[in-house]
């Protein structure tokens, strides 16, 4: 998908690149041969691209199980995502922390379009709010983790982040949260694709400094 005029692929790719990581691994399934024919093999980003291929969906942590020489902490992330996020800031702060996991999370307020209403159990009014806004800690799609964490991802099955968090929790390990204050927008929706096309047009310095 476009920002601007650079896919947002691109963009990530060379966030990455800026910050040190050299090994990047792309896991890949519906339209996957597009996704190579323009990002090739990673030279013009100073990186070394290699694909993973999914034979059938495997979820958003399944296809870690796929990639080779997981022998260091590795960072995944979603590929749609437009955020001037500091990865080697998150790199230094996981492993002061010595964490087998961190996630980046992000305040986000959300609006409610209706007016929202509390009763109490005899049916009677308690609250009425018109159109209020809350605020969150939302995951960013954004992790770092120890090889430890392959024990709990099965080869060749469907597994998505969120759960494998759980089980990670669950188990009895700490789940760093990493605070990110910076800019951060999932591009999966039409009116946030369309917002970050307008942010990244407006600023492309704040995302690709060097460029």
């Amino acid at each position: 998908m476009p920002v601007d005029e650079k896919p947002i692929l691109e963009i990530v790719i060379r966030q990455l690149a800026r910050h040190g990581f050299r090994d990047i691994t792309l896991a890949v399934g519906y339209l996957a041969e597009l996704i190579m024919a323009v990002c090739g093999e990673g030279q013009r980003y100073g990186v070394r691209l290699t694909y993973s291929h999914e034979e059938t969906p495997l979820g958003t942590a399944g296809p870690i199980a796929l990639v080779p020489d997981l022998n260091e902490t590795f960072l995944v992330m979603n590929g749609d995502l437009l955020c001037n996020l500091d990865f080697s800031t998150m790199l230094a702060y996981h492993r002061e922390r010595a964490a087998v996991a961190t996630l980046a999370a992000f305040r986000r307020e959300v609006q409610v379009d209706l007016g929202v209403v509390e009763a109490d159990r005899d049916g009677w009014l308690t609250k009425y709010v018109e159109k209020p806004r809350f605020n969150y800690s939302v995951s960013t799609g954004i992790y770092l983790f120890e090889p430890s964490v392959l024990e709990f991802i099965p080869r060749g099955k469907k597994l998505d982040l969120p759960d494998l968090i759980s089980m990670l929790t669950g188990s009895g390990h700490k789940v760093n949260v990493y605070p990110f204050e910076g800019y951060w927008l999932d591009i999966g929706r039409p009116d946030d694709y369309e917002k970050a096309i307008e942010e990244f047009r407006m600023n492309q310095a704040r995302f690709l400094p060097d460029e």
